[in-house]
């Protein structure tokens, strides 16, 4: 896909998650739209092998998402993609449905639990250590939330991929500087953060999160990295992106738009394209 293309699929795709998080009255909706880019840009822009027909490939490049709560875009990204039928995202979160409100393995295409945060990493590592001793070829890219880099785990997991020089681990770090309740800063400042993975023996490269010149300038070069150290792209982006009374505010997490908040994010996500689909239903706007 070229960047108008990529950029009007991350479009539609931010419409079905809406439509699925409204529809099931719950849902991480600003979490999910922080990374639509990067998803987007691994899936559809070259970052990930991966064969829709054949899940488990063994020649496939794994992906994990460490911030489970943001699995909207995940499972909006995986369902367009023919991992399984686009209807399950219909019944998001209802009792039975394949589609939990985390990540799960019974899901097609998804490689790892992420319910609780600050695990991601760590499997990730060992996934590619365990590439590097059986001679495989496949990479792992991880997305992390910045929040979750205030669990320890997290930093124990650098240090692992560092030691053992996991140059096939790509992480991507959602920095948003938003968590649960509150800016990054203000629950545990993070802060020289870049520094602080350098320091831990990764090689850093700092990008635009929303932009797909950037993302895909970044996950062109993995390939043709000579470092042996493992790699944390640093994605500048902003929690709740395209949608802009939810864009960098500490009170959209859980919560979902109501009336006239819809349908003010229904015009902002459609306006470069007002055709673009599926549409949210209007029920789902005013009630039935």
């Amino acid at each position: 896909m070229n960047i108008p293309d990529l950029q009007r699929k991350a479009g539609e795709l931010r419409l079905q998650i809406l439509n699925a998080a409204l529809k099931a009255g719950k849902g991480h909706v600003p979490p999910a739209f922080s990374w639509m880019e990067i998803g987007v840009a691994l899936f559809y822009g070259g970052g990930l092998r991966f064969r829709p027909s054949e899940p488990n490939w063994e020649g496939r490049d794994r992906f994990i998402l460490s911030k489970g709560h943001g699995c909207l875009t995940l499972y909006a990204i995986l369902a367009d993609l023919g991992f399984f039928p686009k209807v399950e995202l219909e019944h998001f979160c209802e009792p039975g449905s394949l589609l939990a409100g985390h990540p799960d393995t019974n899901i097609p295409g998804v490689e790892a639990i992420s319910g609780s945060l600050g695990h991601g990493l760590g499997v990730s590592a060992g996934l590619a250590l365990g590439a590097k001793r059986n001679s495989q070829e496949w990479k792992v890219v991880t997305v992390l939330g910045d929040g979750e880099c205030q669990e320890g785990s997290v930093w124990e997991a650098a240090m692992f991929a560092s030691h053992h020089h996991l140059n096939n681990l790509v992480a991507v770090l959602d920095r948003n500087q938003l968590g649960a309740t509150n800016f990054t800063e203000k629950n545990l400042a993070l802060e020289p953060l870049e520094t602080k993975w350098e320091a831990f023996g990764w090689e850093v490269v700092k990008i635009d999160g929303h932009s797909f010149k950037e993302l895909h300038r970044v996950f062109s070069d993995v390939g043709h990295r000579t470092s042996t150290k493992p790699l944390l792209i640093f994605a500048q982006t902003i929690k709740g992106k395209g949608v802009s009374f939810m864009e960098g505010s500490v009170d959209w997490h859980h919560r979902l738009p109501k009336g006239g908040e819809v349908e003010e994010a229904i015009r902002q996500l459609t306006k470069a394209d007002p055709q673009m689909n599926p549409p949210v239903s209007l029920e789902l706007v005013h009630g039935p």
